[in-house]
């Protein structure tokens, strides 16, 4: 590989997996790992409010959204993955999807009243530099709904786990508490959360668990914070 360009990498990587990823979309938002994301965020927005989808892949998320009457910008940084969303959304006037990188987004300040990112912070080089600049697009008391991987979430041996042998990889995974710690550091405060369980898992009968061992069995935390910046 050339000099590494974390950037480059993550647009060709996602690029090659759009076809893949698109495949299997509808199953993971209608009844799989992300089945739970849009009732989870929609119940905390307000009819016609604007929501920017952060890593849209192929905007099934955004559409989903977008159908429920909210106003949807999708971001994606793959242009493959951003067309495949534009076809999608034929027809759907509330929707528009752009390709750009979420170290630099492309939009105003105090654009959105409400963010979706769903295991998209983790693939960026700094995410610490890019909350803080979700931060600024997102209207002071407006909703963000992070997707953090699980601490055993396959991505995390497939995309990050070389980085242990020197390798360049595109993956900065962080555990569901390093980010909500994070956070909760950086001017945002904690509305709800909630698991996605493995597959496998049967949350009801883990009541007595902690919430640390609950995340230990999630495949992904979901988290709804408050954008408390200017308070």
């Amino acid at each position: 590989m050339e000099e590494h360009n974390w950037h480059k990498e993550a647009e060709r990587k996602w690029d090659n997996f759009a076809k893949q990823w698109s495949q299997n979309s509808s199953e993971m938002w209608e009844s799989g790992s992300r089945k739970k994301v849009i009732p989870f965020i929609s119940s905390n927005l307000q009819p016609g409010d604007q929501v920017c989808d952060l890593g849209c892949g192929d905007g099934y998320g955004s559409l989903l959204l977008a159908k429920m009457g909210f106003n949807v910008t999708g971001l994606d940084i793959s242009s493959e993955m951003v067309e495949t969303a534009a076809k999608r959304a034929a027809g759907q006037t509330n929707t528009t999807f752009v390709q750009g990188d979420l170290a630099e987004l492309p939009f105003e300040e105090n654009q959105f009243d409400a963010i979706l990112a769903i295991n998209s912070l983790e693939w960026t080089e700094s995410p610490r530099e890019v909350l803080s600049s979700i931060q600024k697009i997102l209207k002071s008391g407006g909703v963000a709904c992070f997707g953090i991987l699980g601490p055993t979430a396959a991505p995390r041996q497939n995309y990050c786990f070389r980085r242990l042998y020197g390798e360049k990889v595109i993956m900065n995974t962080m555990m569901p508490w390093e980010f909500e710690q994070m956070a909760l550091e950086n001017g945002w405060t904690l509305l709800q959360e909630t698991a996605v369980e493995k597959r496998g898992v049967d949350f009801d009968k883990l009541g007595h668990f902690s919430k640390e061992l609950k995340q230990a069995v999630s495949f992904m935390w979901l988290f709804l914070l408050k954008n408390d910046k200017g308070e």
